[in-house]
């Protein structure tokens, strides 16, 4: 039989064209990885937030710019609507270039003799951000070769998030998220269809556009959104009507600036990009609040520091390490939370409930306020007065010194410092040092933190529990004491740090330098 010349030569024209496609496939997975896909790492911009989510402080990135990372299920399907019908109605149906829409807006430019339309879909607009480029042809090249990298190494939701967390809307706001609770002082999932729409446009000119800056043109854009989604029919006209009589409405500009030492010392390597807390915001507001408004009652060069931790839960509430962090003179930057200070009086409670337990007293047993001298030491009350004999009870009431340094002494420093340990509140002393009998009256060191965990024993029926700053920490409890001593110690009205009834169990304390009158405590 003879051969076919055409079918030959169409066998050799498949053969070079498969050829082709198989170097073509090959260069495109060669220049894949020369020029891989500059996929955003960990550019070090954090958000800390309260429990409800609220932003309490911000750490930008290297260059200034704030972000709130989100998903698309945390935005608002409103502003979901208003984006992808103004930006690319076909974004989950292109390859990541809509021929028609590059089409159409050529021709748009061509006729209108400038630039009306740029036909870029949300693909090409996250390559962009990505891979900045010159508006030139050389640019325009790189910027598609960019957008099928996109489409081939992620999902189309993965894009959308991309954008939703990396789109610009002015100064050092990017992505959505930062722009609401900057602009609108809410959550990106509570937007109006108004408030929607200004955010959808915004990012076009963000600079031209800024609602705080520029009202009039940023409700004529949201208007032009608005007027795209009713012809398109995603928005009723109705709800487009009413929304068109709204004016651009914006919440008084706050930046995040909440908890600030906390938010220092939760940030550190390793840190996720939102950092979550268990703090109350409208609590920590008030507390900050109010702490500034004492500013000008405390002595000069003196700071204060407020840390509201509820009992049950073991979370911490509020955290105010310092009166002011931008008051210089009284070193604001300080976080007295963590810093060793002199306890004062703070630890007769445990003393007395440790000295229940070991069998030396009960609540009425009969002490001597009288003065003493242990050698070269010779302790005093805070009045400089003497009682006499006086009941425990009284003596724990009274904060009086002598009967609290004589029952150290029946107790024993060394056993009272261990049980301390032991219960989680380790006490500082100075190198060398032993404990002695002034560790009653605030010779040693502590922190505020470990003084409030340690009080939790009182609300805990004897045993101590750590601090709890974010959601995920554990709660971790120590026995200080039996049940019986710490509801003995905790029974009485008048003591230093008073048992207050209340809905929400809670424990909060303002130690000064070692004043025993500057401790207060919240137990149920």
């Amino acid at each position: 039989m003879g051969e076919f010349p055409n079918g030959g030569c169409a066998v050799k024209w498949l053969r070079r064209l498969g050829a082709s496609v198989v170097v073509l496939c090959a260069s495109l997975w060669l220049a894949d990885r020369i020029w891989p896909l500059p996929l955003p790492g960990d550019d070090m911009a954090r958000v800390v937030l309260a429990e409800d989510g609220t932003p309490l402080w911000r750490f930008a990135d290297s260059e200034g710019v704030w972000r709130y990372p989100v998903t698309v299920e945390q935005v608002s399907p409103l502003y979901l609507d208003a984006l992808l019908t103004y930006e690319d109605r076909w974004f989950y149906e292109h390859p990541g270039v809509n021929p028609l829409a590059l089409g159409r807006a050529l021709w748009q430019n061509l006729t209108g003799g400038h630039i009306v339309s740029g036909g870029s879909t949300l693909s090409m607009q996250v390559a962009r951000l990505l891979d900045p480029h010159s508006r030139t042809f050389a640019g325009k090249l790189r910027q598609l070769w960019r957008t099928a990298q996109l489409e081939w190494h992620l999902s189309k939701r993965e894009i959308l998030t991309l954008y939703l967390n990396r789109a610009p809307f002015g100064g050092t706001l990017q992505g959505v998220a930062a722009a609401s609770w900057a602009y609108l002082g809410k959550p990106p999932g509570q937007l109006t269809p108004a408030e929607a729409a200004m955010l959808a446009v915004l990012p076009q000119a963000p600079s031209r556009l800024r609602p705080d800056r520029h009202p009039e043109r940023a409700q004529q854009a949201r208007d032009k959104v608005l007027l795209r989604l009713q012809a398109f029919g995603v928005w009723s006209p109705k709800v487009v009507a009413d929304t068109l009589q709204e004016p651009v409405w914006l919440a008084p500009r706050q930046e995040p600036a909440l908890a600030p030492l906390l938010a220092r010392r939760l940030n550190g390597p390793g840190s996720p990009e939102l950092i979550r807390t268990t703090l109350d915001a409208p609590l920590q507001r008030r507390l900050e609040d109010l702490l500034l408004g004492w500013r000008a009652r405390l002595p000069a060069r003196t700071s204060a520091a407020v840390l509201v931790v509820e009992a049950q839960t073991m979370a911490v509430r509020a955290y105010v390490g310092s009166v002011d962090l931008n008051d210089t003179k009284r070193f604001g930057h300080v976080d007295m939370v963590q810093a060793t200070r002199s306890p004062g009086s703070t630890l007769k409670p445990f003393l007395y409930g440790m000295a229940i337990d070991a069998g030396l007293i009960h609540s009425e047993s009969l002490l001597q306020d009288v003065p003493r001298r242990y050698g070269d030491y010779r302790p005093g009350n805070f009045d400089s007065g003497f009682s006499g004999p006086v009941a425990a009870s009284s003596a724990l009431s009274l904060s009086l010194n002598l009967p609290a340094v004589q029952l150290l002494e029946a107790l024993g420093p060394k056993r009272f410092d261990g049980q301390l340990r032991n219960g989680g509140l380790q006490l500082s002393l100075p190198q060398g040092a032993q404990p002695n009998l002034a560790l009653i009256l605030g010779g040693a060191g502590t922190h505020l933190d470990d003084l409030v965990a340690a009080y939790s024993t009182f609300a805990r029926a004897g045993r101590t529990a750590s601090l709890r700053f974010q959601p995920q920490d554990l709660l971790r409890e120590r026995s200080m004491m039996s049940p019986g001593a710490a509801w003995i110690a905790a029974a009485h009205p008048q003591w230093p740090c008073p048992a207050r009834p209340g809905p929400h169990r809670r424990l909060g304390s303002t130690p000064g330098a070692g004043l025993e009158d500057r401790h207060q405590l919240w137990l149920p």
